[in-house]
Parts: structure tokens; C-alpha cells; sequence
């Protein structure tokens, strides 16, 4: 930075500064209303521009059918990836001085919400059309961008693939996470016209992963906020975490130490998802195979919340890491794990079906 320039101001190369802050929290844990503030704030205050992306508004309710629908985690993960890709095509824009175009592959609605979601941010002209391209507005391209990215990320890979972002863009990264009492947060959440269901929060609950600074080189950019319902635009912590990341953007090389650790939380990550599969499809076949031996309902309710149990356990073993029964998993496959759990599904079934197993 030259001197007499302020951290509004472009970078030592003449390009735009630009800046993810990742907001993970529970639902009803206030990251929405600190976005809305902290976003006004950074505007007033710091002379920059930011863009909200509240993943919520993106991946709206067309995709969705009946008063309660949900989205299946499989579908909700594949939106995600697709909405990094276009946060990814808004800022290659940005950075060589083109228009924003639309991907020749993508969900139609998905693409509409986010390009309505950067006009009515003035960061791109409403007068343009798709076929032409959407022109960025001087704004964009005169001071720098915060981009403040409104979901859960209650996975550490989750908040990791916008890191990877960052990095390969040499744009600056930091994370707040809001800290809400579960029921603070249930409560809030009843309040809304479309609120989540309990047992959803309940779950997240039990599985979010907050900011590991000693563990995760990555993480460092860190701050925890206690959530209290309003904004925490004016906490002079989070406008100097904001300052330093954006001061400090993400460069390759950074990764060299950190990488080993953040792949194998990656590829846990990915293993979870392929052992919560498997042992689905297990205790499916396992129900079927109880049902045609005409056990009768009161023992298949049984069967299946013993089942579903296991299920539990052994996934929140794998994700430990800690458990004498699994504790040399990363030493073997997946097919070792699921082989186990067969085992122990044999064990639970003889109550029910002895003649099968």
C-alpha cells in the first residue's frame, strides 16, 4: 500500500482489495441482522463496498414444493458449490475488467436470484441484459469489495472451500462466529413466517464446528461474537479482524504447512458422508429383510431405533476420531468401518430375527 492510502483504497498492484467474511452460526444465532449492519457499516464508516450473499435468498423457495418442504443435504450441497462458482465467475469480473455473464451451465432460478441479489447491492448495472453480459457499476470497480457470505457453515470444509476462494485469488478471509444459546436461538427461530424445524437446529447443534485457531493454520482470522439479537457492526474487534484480513489478503504459498491438516479434515468430511450412506443402505435392506419375516410392529419400531442408534454412534465416532472401536480408522478403508458395523448390526438383528442371523 503507497503512502497517503487508506485501507479503502486499491491494492500495491492497482487492483480492486477484495474480502470474504464468512458468518456460521446456528439459525436465529443474528447473522442475518449483522450482515444488514455490519454491511451499513462498513459502507458509512470504512468507505468500502459489500456484498451480502445471504444463501438463504439465493436458494429460494421455487426449488421447493409444499407449505414444509426441505431440501434434500444432498441437493442443499450441490447449490452451494454452485453458488461458489458464481461468486467465483463475480469476481474474476471484477478483477480483469469484464462484464458478468451468465455460466453455460447452471440452475436458471439459482443464477436469477444471485444476479437480482448484486443489483439491488448496485454492484451491477440493471439495465444490461444476459446475452450482452451484466456491466459492474463504478462502485464495484473503485473502492474495495467486502464480500459477507450469510449461511450456517457449521462444517469447518464448509467455511474451508470459501478459504480456498480467497486463496486462489489473493483476497482477503476471515470468519465470525456467532455464539447464541440453542434456546435463544429456537426461540427466535419459532418468530419467522418460515422458521426451521427444531429438530433441524437441534442437529446442528450437536454438529457445528466452531473456529479451531490451534488446530487450523487457516482459521486464524478468527472472532467469536456473542450474539445478542442486534447488530455488532460498532465492535471495534470485528472492524479491526475485517481491516487486517483485508490488509493481509490470502497468498498461495500460505498454504504449505496447513494443507495436510486441512485435507484430512476434507476427506473426513467426505468419508462421514460416505459412511452415513452406506449404513442407510445397510439398516434399509436390514428393515426390509425384518418385515418380509412378518416381525410385528412393536419390534420393528425397536429394531429400527436400536438400529438408528448405531448408526449414530458410529458416526460420531468417526468424526471424533477417539473411539476404541474405530480408533485406527484412518489406517483402513471404509469397507473396515462398514464391515464393523454389519457385525454389529448382526448382533442387534439376533433379538429379532435369530433364524436369519
Amino acid at each position: 500500500m503507497q503512502n497517503g492510502e487508506s485501507p479503502g483504497e486499491t491494492g500495491s498492484e492497482g487492483h480492486i482489495q477484495l474480502g470474504f467474511c464468512v458468518l456460521c452460526g446456528l439459525p436465529g444465532s443474528g447473522k442475518s441482522s449483522l450482515a444488514s449492519s455490519l454491511s451499513d457499516h462498513l459502507r458509512r464508516k470504512q468507505g468500502w463496498h459489500v456484498a451480502v450473499i445471504t444463501y438463504d435468498d439465493i436458494i429460494p423457495d421455487p426449488f421447493l414444493e409444499g407449505e414444509n418442504a426441505q431440501l434434500l443435504p444432498s441437493q442443499w450441497k450441490s447449490f452451494r458449490h454452485e453458488l461458489l462458482t458464481y461468486l467465483e465467475r463475480f469476481l474474476m469480473a471484477i478483477i480483469n475488467g469484464y462484464k458478468l455473464s451468465a455460466p453455460t451451465s447452471r440452475t436458471e432460478v439459482l443464477w436469477e436470484s444471485f444476479v437480482n441479489c448484486l443489483k439491488d447491492q448496485d454492484l451491477v448495472s440493471s439495465g444490461t441484459g444476459e446475452a450482452q453480459g451484466y456491466c459492474l457499476t463504478n462502485a464495484t470497480l473503485s473502492q474495495p469489495l467486502y464480500l459477507i457470505l450469510d449461511d450456517n457453515f457449521y462444517y469447518q470444509s464448509m467455511r474451508y472451500e470459501v478459504y480456498q476462494l480467497a486463496r486462489k485469488y489473493s483476497a482477503g478471509f476471515c470468519q465470525l462466529f456467532l455464539d447464541c444459546p440453542l434456546e435463544s436461538c429456537l426461540e427466535r427461530n419459532r418468530q419467522r413466517s418460515k422458521p426451521v424445524p427444531d429438530e433441524i437446529i437441534q442437529l446442528m447443534a450437536r454438529k457445528i464446528e466452531s473456529p479451531n485457531i490451534q488446530k487450523n493454520a487457516w482459521e486464524h482470522n478468527s472472532l467469536t461474537v456473542k450474539s445478542t439479537g442486534s447488530g455488532s457492526e460498532d465492535n471495534i474487534e470485528v472492524t479491526a479482524l475485517l481491516t487486517s484480513a483485508l490488509k493481509n489478503p490470502v497468498k498461495c504459498f500460505e498454504e504449505n504447512m496447513e494443507q495436510k491438516e486441512t485435507d484430512r479434515i476434507i476427506c473426513s468430511t467426505n468419508i462421514l458422508h460416505q459412511a452415513d450412506q452406506k449404513f442407510r443402505g445397510v439398516i434399509s435392506q436390514t428393515m426390509k429383510k425384518a418385515k418380509d419375516e412378518k416381525v410385528i410392529a412393536s419390534k420393528l419400531k425397536l429394531l429400527a431405533e436400536e438400529l438408528n442408534k448405531l448408526k449414530a454412534d458410529f458416526l460420531e465416532d468417526l468424526r471424533q476420531g477417539n473411539s476404541k472401536r474405530i480408533s485406527h480408522f484412518h489406517q483402513n478403508s471404509i469397507s473396515d468401518v462398514i464391515r464393523l458395523f454389519q457385525y454389529e448390526r448382526d448382533n442387534i438383528v439376533q433379538k429379532y430375527i435369530p433364524k436369519e442371523y
